[in-house]
Parts: structure tokens; sequence; C-alpha cells
């Protein structure tokens, strides 16, 4: 059936506008200017989206809120399906449409060890492909400390199990913990270990990053960009970890330490993806690199949840309402450039013709963006009872 979506200020790859939207089958058949008088004459089911900015369903390349969900608090697991289904349920009204659910193996939490993150690959796998109110995908995050997770990686790939893989290293003394002791801090504080424990893991960590075969992980990157996997790297914090970076065949930087690292990945072609919630607060929870800073410097071009699915939606208008980006250009940072990362932007990503009809009406309570409808594929799967008295 065929459906039109009026009265809304629509926002396009390269512009606002006002416009129609034309929607059969799930796809964006017309992008047309829009008037009273033409819209007399639409045929098809009218869905007015007046007063609202419609904008692409956002697309979150990275964020690990599914854990929490799974366990809110040290040795409380949930269900894994239970945690999958209600932590879906949220995404809609966050305008998140497509998740990908970044999942961590081998940083020491009990969630990221192998066999819950194998369990959590073939629930997401076998749960998309049967229904869902969003697009699930998987990110996976890979400790490259953790020798053993190589041969479970390569079967992912090999099996279509993964749409997104990363390369991190959380060793001690660079990266996101370059500060002394901050390695520290962190594992005793989220392990409940005391400092003698904290020595030992250190140690450990260190014995088997000595052992890492960067040649085997270029050949891991090699076969997952050979399936069409984008793979990013983690907290660059130099030009020379950003060249170590696009040796392994990274293209994405994901969250680099400083205003330096993050240029550099730009201007060699990399998407720089900073987080959401450094946005919305303004700064670094590890006090690093203002993610605004970056945007503005032309530095970053990705932007996603990280930790927060709600700060996402909210974080683009905080760009175009202090003058940072326009609008248009804040949204290509979780819509398009995202899409386009992963080598999907021919069907996602954008308000385009020939595109799946992932949309959000979008209106605003006292200067806060407000999800009035969410759309995946042409289909409601959202809508506020409140709308009107908003505006």
């Amino acid at each position: 059936m065929k459906q039109w979506i009026t009265g809304g200020q629509v926002v396009l790859p390269e512009q606002t506008v006002a416009a129609d939207i034309e929607i059969e089958n799930g796809r964006i058949t017309a992008i047309v200017a829009g008037s009273e008088k033409q819209r007399a004459k639409l045929d098809g089911e009218i869905v007015d989206a007046s007063g609202c900015y419609v904008l692409p369903g956002l697309i979150d390349l990275h964020c690990d809120a599914i854990e929490k969900e799974v366990q809110p608090r040290p040795n409380t697991l949930f269900p894994l399906q239970m945690a999958l289904l209600e932590f879906e349920r949220k995404l809609p009204l966050h305008g998140i449409t497509s998740m990908y659910h970044s999942l961590s193996l081998g940083v020491g939490l009990s969630l990221r060890g192998e066999h819950l993150v194998s369990e959590m690959v073939d629930l997401i796998h076998a749960y998309k492909s049967k229904r869902s109110v969003i697009r699930n995908g998987i990110h996976l995050r890979y400790e490259v400390s953790h020798l053993t997770g190589l041969p479970l990686i390569q079967r992912y790939i090999e099996e279509g199990l993964i749409d997104f893989l990363s390369f991190m290293d959380h060793s001690p003394g660079q990266g996101q913990y370059r500060e002394p002791g901050s390695f520290e801090r962190y594992v005793m504080k989220n392990q409940g270990v005391d400092v003698y424990e904290v020595q030992q893991i250190v140690d450990e960590l260190n014995e088997r990053r000595q052992r890492v075969d960067w040649e085997e992980l270029k050949q891991l990157a090699g076969l997952a960009a050979s399936r069409g996997i984008a793979i990013a790297s983690h907290d660059d914090d130099t030009i020379e970890r950003v060249e170590q970076s696009r040796a392994l065949g990274c293209t994405v930087s994901e969250f680099p330490i400083n205003l330096e690292s993050a240029g550099y990945a730009a201007d060699k072609g990399m998407y720089v993806c900073v987080g959401a919630p450094n946005v919305v607060r303004g700064a670094s929870h590890d006090k690093n690199m203002r993610a605004a800073d970056a945007i503005a410097a032309g530095a970053a071009n990705i932007l996603c949840s990280d930790y927060h699915p709600a700060s996402l939606l909210l974080a683009l208008f905080k760009l175009a309402d202090e003058q940072i980006v326009p609008l248009h250009e804040a949204v290509r940072m979780a819509t398009l450039h995202p899409a386009q990362a992963l080598g999907i932007a021919d069907r996602i990503g954008s308000i385009a013709v020939g595109c799946e009809a992932d949309l959000l009406f979008v209106d605003r309570y006292e200067g806060h963006p407000w999800i009035v409808q969410t759309i995946v594929g042409g289909s409601s799967v959202y809508k506020a009872a409140v709308r009107s008295q908003f505006s």
C-alpha cells in the first residue's frame, strides 16, 4: 500500500526542506515539495508529520548498553533473550532504527568472556532472521591480548555472524589508560578486586600483550574485509597508532584520544567516530578529547551512543542549536556516514529514493528533541501518545 508522509520539515543529506515522502513496499519512492494543494491530490494513506522534523532512522555503530540490560548490577545476570527483547523495545523511542550491539571479547568482565559473547552472538543473529522491531546487527569488539579468541572470531566472520569488527587494546600505559594508575583504578572499581589482585591482572595482561601476533591480526582483518565487514580501531592516541591501525586495514577510528590523532585519521580518509554522551555532557568521562571540538574542527564525522542510547538524538540537535554544524550535517553523522562506513548506504542511512523507509518524526519540548513516531521499513514501530502540547 502506498503511503505519503506529509507536512514535515524533511532532513535530507544536503539540506532541510518542506517536502512530502512517498513510500511503497517499505521503500521511499518519491520526495516532492509539499503544499496543501498538492496534498489534496495524493493517493494512498496520508501520515501527517506537521510540526515535526522528519529524519532518517539513526544508525548506532557502537553501543554496549545491552551489557547493562543483561547485568544491571554486579552478580545479577538476567536471561539473555529477555534482556535483548526489553532493550530493543527502548530503541525506537530514542530514534535508533539500526543498532549494532557492541559485544566485547576478552576485557575481563564476566559478560565479555567467550561463553556469554557466543550466546549473545547466536541469539542476536537468530532473532534478527525471525522477527525484530528494528534492524539488529553485531559489532564485535576484540581485545587483541585475548589470544585464545582468534579462532572464534574467524568462525564468526566465515559464518557471517558479525557485521562490524573493531580491534581494541586496553592495556595500561597507552590509549584510554595512558595516565599512570588509571587502568588499575578502573579494574578495581568495576571488578571489585583489591590492589594485589589488580597487580596480578596487570602483569598477566602485559605478558599476553607481548605475545600479540600483529601479522595474524592483519590476516584476520583481511578475511573480514573480503566478506564486506568494516574494521575499526579503538582509542588511537598517536599518529603512529593511527598508522598501525590503517596498516591493519581499519577504515574507522573510534574514540581517538586527542585532536591530533582524530585530525590525522580524518585527513587519511578514515571515518572518525566519537560519542554522543561526550557531546551532550560537554566533556569526555575519561578526560580525553571533547567530541564537539573534533566535530567543529572537521576531525570527526560519525556519532554513536557508546553506552547511552538516549544521547544520540539529543547530541544531533545540540550540535545544530549551538551552531557547531547545521542540522542536516549533524544528522548525517548518525545516519548516512555510519551507513557509508559499513557499505550499506544504498539501502539505509538517508531519506532518498530507493532507500528503506526508516523515518523519525521529531518534535521539540523546551528545546529537547522528542520522538513522535518511528517508522522502520515503512511500518510504524513506535508512536507517542502525547504530541501537540509539546510544540
